[in-house]
């Protein structure tokens, strides 16, 4: 039977260019959005690979979601062993003039998500003695970033969440690490202005944006055989920004 791999975030940019990855690895494929017609897309492409495709429009943030999408997946696919939380939002602003809604709900969806998910997934992946979780946390996470305050916080706890959750289930043989990006080429960079962008390129060692691509081939080996020794890391991908 073919495992079975649950994006979190997966309509667009990273979590999509996972999903794919995935699915060219031979893994079945449960895509959690909001965006349902982009999961559609993203589930075509997937399809394409020879690999099941199943859509689930869950609110992650929302605990009880998270355990009734994890049980259908289960239910469709028949198992869960890959999980990578990828879902996630900005809510950019200096700390002196950010709101009390744009930090909790930043702080809602970038980190108690992980919780809902690991919670329902991790009980599946210990009674089968083995599983992958790769949450995608951020280089702002790791050294922090002016203007990101809530987003900073939250892709912090997200590390403290993967080391933690690596101790408690290793014996288990499941492993669970985490991604630290940089600046990818994605719908939420397109944003930036052409300002931004220079002075940011200015600060990355290759001169380049990376791309959702380069963050999936990283998801791959972490969720692939050769793996199977490495757990608690924190793996930078940043093009040498914070060299």
């Amino acid at each position: 039977m073919k495992k079975t791999a649950i994006i979190t975030g997966a309509a667009r940019g990273i979590g999509a260019a996972v999903a794919l990855r995935l699915a060219s690895d031979g893994f079945n494929v449960a895509l959690n959005d909001l965006d349902e017609a982009g999961l559609a897309e993203t589930a075509e492409a997937c399809k394409k690979h020879g690999a099941k495709a199943e859509i689930y429009t869950a609110d992650v943030s929302n605990y009880a979601a998270c355990e009734t999408m994890v049980k259908k997946i289960k239910e469709d696919l028949g198992t869960v062993d890959v999980l990578v939380n990828n879902a996630g939002i900005t809510r950019d602003g200096l700390l002196a003039r950010m709101s009390e809604e744009n930090y909790d709900l930043v702080i809602s969806v970038n980190q108690k998500s992980i919780f809902n998910m690991m919670k329902h997934c991790l009980a599946i992946m210990m009674k089968q003695r083995s599983g992958r979780v790769i949450n995608l946390s951020s280089v702002a996470g790791l050294h922090g970033n002016a203007g990101q305050f809530n987003y900073s916080a939250s892709k912090a706890a997200v590390i403290g969440m993967t080391k933690s959750a690596a101790k408690e289930f290793g014996a288990r043989g499941i492993c669970v690490n985490a991604i630290a990006p940089g600046f990818i080429q994605t719908p939420m960079t397109e944003a930036l202005t052409d300002e931004q962008k220079a002075a940011i390129l200015n600060l990355i060692a290759m001169k380049r944006y990376g791309t959702a691509e380069e963050i999936a081939g990283l998801v791959s080996f972490l969720a692939g055989k050769d793996s199977g020794y490495i757990t608690g890391q924190v793996i930078e991908i940043s093009g040498g920004l914070t060299i």
